[in-house]
């Protein structure tokens, strides 16, 4: 059995910090929590990234909340993807318990309860701010990647966004990408092929296909207007708290293309629009995405490749992205080397395959004298956890089982009115909730196609209209030359005239 007090020196000098820090816990040592060995995470290195993993009702959610809490308490705004629906509590303060009390006593510091001021958003039929974007905001090169393109179809796809780009014809939703597919393969084609060279019809319908697939996953209504600031994400309140902004994402975890195409177009939108940050001493927003395995295991290639370079890039913008799955394995080796901070509950080994799991999670740790590691993570209870952390130096901290804190807000939903009231109350709610569908590509193609019907039923009923009267004259003129022969043949065939010809004819014979 190790020396207690060596243990609490350990920790305490391996989560020492000079700065701001997120007190996570006590350490834990052969099963028993030392009190005040307190496991803190420095908030400057919040923009570092991180894992929480864990099986089933092991408490990764509470773990996201606790940070999440804590992160807004110091003024750091936070973006929580709910996709179980089970987060909303964070606007409601949480309910003393003797059960919590003893927690926090064995941790070594008291337990409160506070409420945090929380945004409800959505990109989906549920009530909240609506998150939206257009796109042309999306732009040639991401809506690709979504739809998962040939080399080809993105040749079409980037020639078609110039042509829109020319003709000033803005593309703000997918009808009005349809309508610009279906236009260049029928009524502009030969002004397009003209100026853009040939576009295979095959392969316009085959990216078309691909538009319908995402519109059926909801694609119709993130796409439009008015396109969601993300400086809105970084709001705090009256009392310098950071908004807590929760994504209600409970009806679509059976449409992971939506789920994706969200996630990347807002990560590029963070890194395209923020400044660069350099090594600041607090992040500028924390991301937590639940169920992250939602959006590896349904990613393609191309769109894994894009995420990959966003985790690695987004960091100098002092963004923090936090990904929350049950096994660390749910994420890409390219993606968990970036995480700076690992939250490791329980994992359960009732087969070989789950046995072998655990042996290359526990890998993923520092090396501990007083852990064997794999051993530790199947006998976690309920809101323990393996952690390590980066100090303020970028060093891995030392390995600590940690009996976590408890979080200060309601551990369970808003009811019925007390949600109402949360969207009641909200500002951004007014700002991004009026539907707005202005002219646009859709609209202008149709104006033009309807245009050119008309000048070409003009023209034909001008061609008709001329030959018509080109057969009017031609008849006139024969009719005119009948009524003259007519004529003519009237007054020869009189008798005046045969009683004249007769009496010439007669005197000439005598």
């Amino acid at each position: 059995m190790a020396d207690k007090q060596t243990f609490f020196d350990y920790i305490t000098e391996g989560y020492n910090t000079k700065g701001e820090a997120i007190d996570l816990g006590a350490a834990m040592l052969d099963g028993e929590t030392v009190t005040n060995a307190l496991v803190r995470i420095p908030l400057k290195t919040m923009n570092r990234h991180g894992l929480i993993a864990g099986a089933t009702g092991t408490g990764k959610t509470k773990t996201l909340q606790i940070l999440a809490e804590n992160l807004s308490e110091k003024g750091v705004p936070v973006l929580l993807m709910d996709m179980k629906g089970d987060l909303s509590g964070i606007a409601q303060p949480g309910s003393e318990h003797a059960k919590i009390d003893e927690r926090h006593e064995m941790i070594g510091f008291p337990f409160k309860t506070q409420k945090f001021p929380v945004e409800i958003l959505t990109i989906s039929d549920q009530e909240g701010v609506r998150m939206r974007a257009t796109v042309s905001e999306f732009g040639p090169i991401l809506l690709s990647r979504i739809l998962d393109l040939s080399d080809t179809q993105s040749g079409i796809v980037s020639v078609l966004f110039k042509y829109c780009d020319d003709n000033k014809l803005p593309l703000l939703d997918l009808k009005d990408f349809k309508k610009i597919l279906q236009y260049a393969t029928e009524e502009g084609k030969e002004a397009m092929q003209r100026e853009y060279g040939r576009m295979s019809s095959a392969s316009t319908g085959s990216i078309l296909r691909k538009i319908v697939e995402l519109e059926q996953q909801g694609g119709d209504l993130f796409f439009g207007e008015k396109s969601f600031d993300t400086d809105d994400l970084l709001r705090v309140d009256e009392n310098g708290m950071g908004y807590i902004n929760i994504l209600r994402l409970t009806d679509i975890q059976d449409r992971p293309k939506l789920f994706s195409t969200f996630m990347l177009s807002l990560l590029a939108e963070i890194y395209a629009t923020f400044p660069e940050q350099g090594d600041s001493d607090r992040p500028e927003l924390v991301i937590f995405i639940d169920e992250a395995h939602l959006i590896f295991k349904q990613a393609s290639d191309a769109l894994l490749d894009q995420i990959e370079g966003i985790v690695k890039l987004i960091r100098s913008k002092g963004v923090g992205l936090y990904f929350v799955t049950q096994n660390p394995t749910d994420v890409p080796d390219a993606v968990l080397s970036q995480l700076g901070l690992k939250v490791q509950h329980a994992l359960r080994a009732f087969t070989a395959k789950d046995r072998k799991a655990i042996k290359l999670t526990a890998e993923n740790y520092p090396l501990s004298d007083y852990y064997k590691t794999d051993e530790v993570i199947t006998s976690l209870g309920i809101g323990e956890a393996l952690v390590s952390a980066l100090n303020e130096k970028g060093i891995p901290t030392p390995l600590a089982a940690t009996m976590l804190r408890a979080p200060m807000s309601r551990m369970d939903v808003l009811e019925d009115n007390e949600l109402k009231e949360l969207l009641e109350a909200s500002k951004l709610i007014k700002k991004y909730n009026e539907t707005i569908d202005r002219e646009s590509a859709y609209e202008m193609l149709n104006k033009k196609i309807e245009t050119a019907e008309q000048k070409d039923v003009k023209e034909k009923a001008k061609k008709e209209r001329d030959a018509a009267s080109k057969s009017s004259s031609s008849k006139s003129k024969k009719s005119s030359s009948s009524a003259t022969t007519s004529t003519l043949m009237k007054t020869l065939m009189s008798p005046t005239v045969i009683r004249s010809v007769l009496g010439i004819l007669g005197k000439m014979i005598k």
